[in-house]
């Protein structure tokens, strides 16, 4: 796929006050400074990955759905390919992912109008700087062939780089891109199989659950502030945004390498109980997110339980409490 060439407009943002008045960003922006990591010193790059080779056989879930498959008639070592297949197309997607992030933190460095908002921010570039160094080596190093990016994440961040409003590029980033991606990082251990990109997600997640946390709370007063009209042209970001983050995970990009009918292939990982586990699981931060910066309308919450993203349809309750979101903080 070609390079994404968007024009935007720049803006700058720049304030003369620099008291301290969000002691949540403070501890957060102190957070970023005491967890940096590097790709290079803190993970063991001479770790093998044996891509291809037989893996176990997993839970009786997996196999059933395994057996459920277009796949299954090919026998058992296609679904240590399919396995494999899969994380590879997971950590390119990861990557690419990744870059466009760099490129709105960069941004929101810019725009965002106060100076505890752009330190926070400003670290978060250095953090994604990092996860497109440690993805992309482990992509060009263990990887035989890695994925282009997927059309759906393409469209995705084409649409929210080139809105000129800081708060819909942050909206779509860090509420849902970035969510999808920490949730994901987070099922690393069940879904990855070989101990360096478990280690690289570990430290990948925790990076990611600041941004998350740090986009909440510079949505959160912004959203409060909308009128009608505003907040149902951000409710159908979102929604047009789970739509195609669902598509995504459809994973029309391995059926096509793996030579499956795309048809049966779609069907499947759009009805397969195991596959439709995952994605509700991975939503599960994005709702969260949504609920905190009072997103999570009736029209957002049945717009995903439409696309079957809210588990059993059962309504996201916001706790009674300031709520701990993965960050170590209270927005």
């Amino acid at each position: 796929m070609r390079d994404l060439d968007i024009p935007t407009p720049a803006h700058t943002r720049l304030s003369w006050d620099y008291t301290p008045r969000t002691p949540q960003l403070q501890r957060l922006y102190q957070r970023a400074q005491e967890q940096q990591w590097s790709a290079a010193e803190d993970l063991d790059w001479s770790q093998p990955v044996p891509f291809g080779e037989p893996l176990p056989d997993g839970t009786d879930f997996a196999r059933v759905s395994f057996e459920a498959s277009p796949m299954a008639v090919r026998g058992r070592p296609m679904w240590d390919t399919f396995r494999w297949e899969l994380q590879s197309w997971l950590v390119s997607q990861f990557l690419h992912g990744e870059q466009a992030a760099l490129a709105a933190a960069a941004r929101l460095v810019q725009e965002l109008p106060d100076v505890e908002s752009k330190l926070c921010a400003a670290s978060q570039v250095t953090d994604e700087a990092r996860h497109v160094e440690v993805f992309s080596r482990y992509l060009r190093e263990k990887i035989p062939q890695p994925y282009a990016v997927n059309e759906a994440l393409h469209a995705l961040l084409k649409d929210v780089l080139s809105d000129a409003r800081w708060d819909i590029t942050a909206l779509g980033m860090q509420i849902v891109v970035e969510a999808l991606a920490m949730a994901a990082f987070r099922l690393a251990g069940t879904t990855f199989h070989d101990p360096l990109i478990r280690r690289i997600t570990t430290l990948v997640a925790r990076d990611e659950a600041r941004h998350v946390s740090f986009g909440v709370l510079a949505l959160r007063e912004v959203n409060r502030q909308l009128t009608r009209a505003e907040r149902a042209e951000r409710e159908d970001l979102v929604l047009d945004a789970a739509a195609l983050m669902r598509r995504r995970f459809l994973l029309g990009d391995l059926w096509e390498r793996l030579e499956v009918d795309h048809t049966a292939g779609i069907r499947y990982a759009a009805s397969d109980r195991a596959m439709v586990a995952y994605r509700r699981t991975v939503f599960t931060r994005v709702v969260s997110a949504l609920d905190h910066i009072d997103l999570l309308t009736d029209r957002v919450r049945l717009g995903l339980d439409r696309l079957d993203l809210l588990g059993d349809g059962s309504p996201v309750r916001r706790p009674a409490g300031p709520a701990e979101l993965d960050g170590g903080i209270h927005p």
